[in-house]
């Protein structure tokens, strides 16, 4: 894969920085839809497939992205399909800082250090070239408002940008509802998009700590009507550390 070409987690995070505060939108739900936007560049890639409702991995070939050859390798070295939503509700230490520090390094926005409550040190992200974010989030306003299917790409940014509540920060208010609601309606034009999408909802309403709780003991298979999505915790694959993570994330 070559870096003429954002990945999916670059934009996203993108679409998520406001241009007037340098933090991010919903920092807690963007750290999974990242992590899901992994799987779903990974899949482009032609590195991962769907397998139901879980992720195979079809070629263990790198791709020349680090973080995403992590994960690629992450998901290797399972063995086995995992779960989609149990890999995005995995821990994920630094990953948005990763990918902060990653866009900083690129040029496409500066770090900005400040104090919070005028203590606390904070670091904010303005990006350096707006025309970068507007790019990103015309495509997303092309396909709302022409309503032709969009490139896979496009509609699984849209997917997960709905996913992580992104909806109210790029369309806000009672004129921004119908293209909430397009926004939304974009997620049935790419299967991974829309499998991952709904696994970081569904992790956002509970259901991997739900089916970890309800998880049949090693080797035996689940009861008559358990929903099968849980793995034990300790399989999850955590993001590696990075010097530049010891910068405090955008909120």
């Amino acid at each position: 894969m070559g870096r003429s070409r954002r990945t999916l987690p670059e934009e996203l995070l993108m679409l998520a920085l406001d241009p007037a505060t340098g933090t991010t939108a919903q920092p807690q739900s963007l750290d999974l839809g990242l992590a899901g936007a992994q799987l779903v560049e990974l899949a482009l890639a032609g590195r991962i497939a769907p397998d139901g409702d879980r992720i195979a991995v079809v070629v263990p070939r790198p791709t020349g992205d680090p973080t995403l050859d992590c994960a690629l390798e992450l998901l290797r070295r399972r063995g086995a399909p995992v779960r989609a939503v149990h890999w995005i509700g995995g821990p994920r230490l630094g990953l948005r800082q990763t990918y902060l520090s990653h866009l900083e390094r690129c040029g496409m926005v500066a770090a900005v250090p400040g104090q919070m409550c005028g203590v606390l040190p904070t670091t904010r992200y303005q990006a350096t070239d707006t025309t970068i974010s507007r790019e990103i989030r015309g495509r997303l306003d092309s396909a709302i408002r022409t309503g032709v299917p969009p490139d896979p790409r496009t509609a699984a940014l849209a997917a997960l940008a709905h996913a992580v509540g992104l909806g109210k920060h790029l369309y806000p208010g009672n004129e921004g509802r119908s293209s909430r609601s397009r926004l939304r309606d974009l997620i049935r034009h790419d299967p991974m998009g829309g499998l991952v999408a709904h696994a970081v909802m569904d992790v956002q309403n509970g259901a991997g700590a739900q089916s970890r709780r309800g998880q049949a003991p090693a080797g035996r298979p689940a009861g008559p009507g358990a929903r099968a999505t849980g793995e034990p915790a300790r399989g999850v694959p955590m993001q590696p550390h990075h010097g530049t993570m010891a910068r405090a994330a955008a909120h």
